[in-house]
This record gives C-alpha cells, structure tokens and sequence, in this order.
C-alpha cells in the first residue's frame, strides 16, 4: 500500500502514522528523516541539503526529490510506504508520480487530516516548557500543578516564540495556502481521503481504516 498523510500542525499525524505503520506493515518515511539519514551518511544529496538547512532555508524542490528518490529505491520500501511531509507542493507531487511509473506502481490514497484553526490554536499554544529541566506541560492535555511552576523542578515554565498564538495562526496560514493546491491535486485524481481529527485518537484512526477498505 503506498501512502501519504497529510494534516496542519497539530493535527495528530504523528500518532496516526505510527497506527498506520502498525496496522499495515510499511514504513513511516518522513522528510526529516530522510534529510538526517542522507546528511548522516554524507551522500552528495545529502551533504547539498544541509547547506540550506544549516542556512534556515527550505531544500530545493529538485533536491528533496532526489533523496525521496533514493529512499524510496531502499528494499523496505518495496510494498509500500506512508510518506510524511512530502510532497508539499504540486511540482513535487508530480514528480512522485513519475518515480512510481518508473517502478510501475501508484499511489493508492493520501490521507488528509483536518482539524479547524479554532481547535488547533489552543492545542498548539497551550504547550509550556520548564526552564531548568525541560519538562513539557501543556496547559489543557497535560496541565502542570500550578501554571507558572514545573512539577519536578519548581522551575519557571515558558512558552516558545513559535508556540504562541500569533506565531501559531501564522504557521497554519502557511500550511493552508501551501497544501490546498495540492489537496485539490489529489481529490481531483480521486486518491483524497479527508478525515475529521477533531475527535478521539482511536476514532480517527477508525476512520482513517475505514477510508482505505
């Protein structure tokens, strides 16, 4: 089964990939992972891709589907795969599908987790950080004893600059305008399963289960 997910920030992807990894017995291939593997092992993709993460900055279209490229070719791959953080555009996408033609083989769904904004925001702000000891709370899921200490330490909590709300609405702003092209792109090939993930862990991946019956 060859896969994709998709979801904002916030959106449980990580715990359903794990489920559908589980479930189905193909790897969990995320684009980080991928980057930190090639710069691992010093490949001449990899090596050119940290330039631009070293410097802050997105890797080049042309170089990210070389080093998906390459891990797709590796032998767990071979009857399938849920790919996690690509494509993020529809140039990438097409480029996919030129890869799996050349295989002989096609996506059979991607997945799309949605949550609206007005549930993400909370989920996604309200995660706090203790100075001293790095203890993680987050102040709806997991709520310290008081909100301004750490349970184990005592230390200061604090909220990252990129956990805040405004930081927050930006960054799911982005995603919106990145991945609705690209949503359109596969609902119009009929590969689109949207899933609500405003519920339950264990109903989403029920969904999610349901969809690729």
């Amino acid at each position: 089964m060859y896969l994709i997910l998709m979801g904002p920030p916030g959106a449980g992807k990580g715990t359903q990939a794990d489920n559908i990894e589980r479930k189905y017995w193909i790897p969990h291939i995320s684009t980080g992972d991928m980057f930190r593997t090639a710069i691992r092992f010093g490949t001449e993709l990899g090596l050119q891709a940290k330039v631009f993460l070293d410097a802050g900055h997105l890797v080049p279209d042309e170089l990210t589907i070389g080093i998906v490229r390459a891990r797709l070719a590796e032998r767990d791959c071979a009857k399938g795969f849920l790919l996690d953080g690509f494509p993020r555009n529809v140039v990438q996408a097409q480029a996919l599908e030129d890869i799996l033609a050349a295989w002989n083989k096609k996506m059979d769904a991607v997945i799309n987790i949605e949550v609206p904004d007005e549930v993400l925001v909370p989920r996604l702000s309200g995660r706090r950080t203790c100075s001293q000891c790095g203890a993680t709370y987050h102040l709806l899921f997991n709520p310290p004893r008081q909100d301004c200490c750490c349970d184990l330490c005592s230390g200061a909590l604090e909220q990252r600059i990129d956990d805040r709300e405004e930081t927050v609405a930006e960054r799911l702003d982005d995603y919106g305008a990145q991945t609705r092209p690209l949503a359109e792109y596969y609902a119009q090939r009929g590969l689109l399963r949207t899933i609500n993930g405003d519920q339950s862990l264990d109903k989403v991946f029920e969904d999610i289960v349901a969809s690729l019956r």
